[in-house]
């Protein structure tokens, strides 16, 4: 007779290390990809359907030749004997660090030395968070980019989250309608380190001249440092209307003295895939010790990073150097913000509370007493269309949904009007 061994579970292996507590407080998985997981359920339940994704803020319109080609020239260099090139400084090609200086900051006092070309916005924030560390204070906009919050959970800023889904040690500015999307900083406590996205993502708003007068002047007072995101200055609109909105917290005076500004290549140029940023430190930025925090930024750059691809840094500088680059990245917002248009239109003509796409990407929509992940729910299922749930932004983002405007217009108007007939 066969002798039948019963099957004996056994316990997995372990190591003696202990897991980083601070990841224990992290909150579900990462929002972007747990909505991607979402989409891939729905296809397995309709597999014929055809989803648009006004999700992720992922880019779709091709990088423009005049980009692409002077890329494809460096990396064809790179197999000659003569255009070989290996590492490069960690702080960026100067080339390129000029160029931004010039063309993104002019009259604005940045210098090249001050630019740090980077592998993209978002590891600039997880960087920044190290250089930081877990001994600081932190305030976000709420609601806001999950990054500045994540990171700052994994270095050891905060406490633990509450049933709201705020973390103990961060200061949550509201930024809502009911206060044109900007905080009461009366009514903000004073934190070491402030991160603020202008234009907005998640609402699309774009902070006006005055508003950020009175944020650099409140971390003047403060003695704290403003972390400025700008990945989507390009799409502040140009026509001279209404208020002044300015692209660079530098416009600001004062604000060397009390700003660091990040930025990316991602959304103006197309370059999701392709992964370049970068950040600005002014000399004038200082510790409480007197001490610059440039010198330790560098420090930080050299010590993590081997610098960006040499590939992507040409794209950059084809982006930036000339009119042509210039112009070929402006009509590929354009597109963008096209799209914007048609997305508010449609959520306004159905009596929507709606806002952004101005002056941004993004389409901010309500829908009052309404749970966001449920909304997002049942767009997706009904409609076929990827959002994402504003509470995925913070508490502040509730009863909200996220829409995106990058991909193609045909697609734009197919997803307008199903969500046309879905809330009608």
């Amino acid at each position: 007779l066969d002798v039948i061994t019963p099957h004996v579970k056994t316990e997995a292996a372990r190591t003696s290390v202990l897991r980083n507590p601070n990841m224990e407080k992290l909150q579900k998985g990462y929002l972007f990809p747990e909505i991607s997981m979402k989409r891939e359920a729905h296809l397995k339940k309709y597999p014929d359907a055809k989803v648009i994704s006004l999700g992720i803020g992922d880019t779709t319109e091709p990088i423009p030749s005049v980009i692409t080609s002077a890329m494809a020239e460096y990396a064809l260099a790179l197999s000659t004997p003569e255009g070989y090139q290996g590492y490069g400084p960690e702080q960026g090609q100067m080339n390129l660090r000029k160029v931004i200086a010039e063309k993104v900051y002019p009259g604005m006092g940045i210098k090249d030395s001050e630019v740090f070309i980077s592998d993209g916005a978002q590891c600039d924030i997880a960087r920044l968070q190290m250089l930081f560390g877990p001994n600081v204070t932190i305030a976000v906009q709420d609601p806001t980019f999950p990054g500045y919050v994540d990171n700052g959970v994994i270095v050891g800023q905060t406490g633990a989250a509450d049933e709201a889904g705020k973390y103990a040690g961060i200061a949550y500015m509201r930024c809502a309608p009911e206060n044109h999307f900007f905080p009461d900083l009366s009514r903000v406590p004073r934190t070491d380190v402030i991160f603020f996205c202008s234009p907005n993502n998640p609402t699309g708003h774009a902070a006006s001249a005055a508003q950020l007068r009175e944020l650099v002047d409140f971390a003047r007072r403060n003695g704290s440092i403003i972390v400025f995101d700008t990945a989507y200055a390009w799409y502040v609109s140009e026509d001279g209307e209404g208020e002044d909105k300015p692209r660079s917290i530098y416009e600001v005076p004062g604000a060397r003295e009390v700003a660091i500004e990040i930025c990316s290549f991602s959304k103006f140029a197309g370059f999701t895939g392709v992964r370049l940023g970068w950040a600005v430190v002014p000399d004038e930025l200082r510790y409480a010790d007197g001490s610059p925090v440039a010198r330790d930024f560098d420090r930080i750059v050299c010590t993590c990073f081997n610098g960006a691809s040499s590939v992507a840094q040409a794209g950059g500088l084809a982006c930036l150097s000339t009119e042509e680059g210039r112009s070929a990245v402006r009509r590929v917002v354009g597109v963008y913000k096209e799209n914007a248009r048609l997305l508010v239109e449609t959520f306004a003509s159905l009596g929507k509370e709606v806002y952004g796409g101005a002056d941004s990407p993004y389409v901010w929509v309500r829908f009052p007493g309404r749970r966001s992940w449920d909304v997002f729910a049942e767009i997706l299922e009904k409609t076929h269309v990827i959002t994402v749930p504003g509470s995925g932004f913070g508490p502040g983002g509730e009863g909200f949904v996220r829409v995106s405007a990058f991909n193609s217009k045909d697609k734009v108007l197919e997803a307008a009007a199903r969500l046309r007939k879905f809330l009608a």
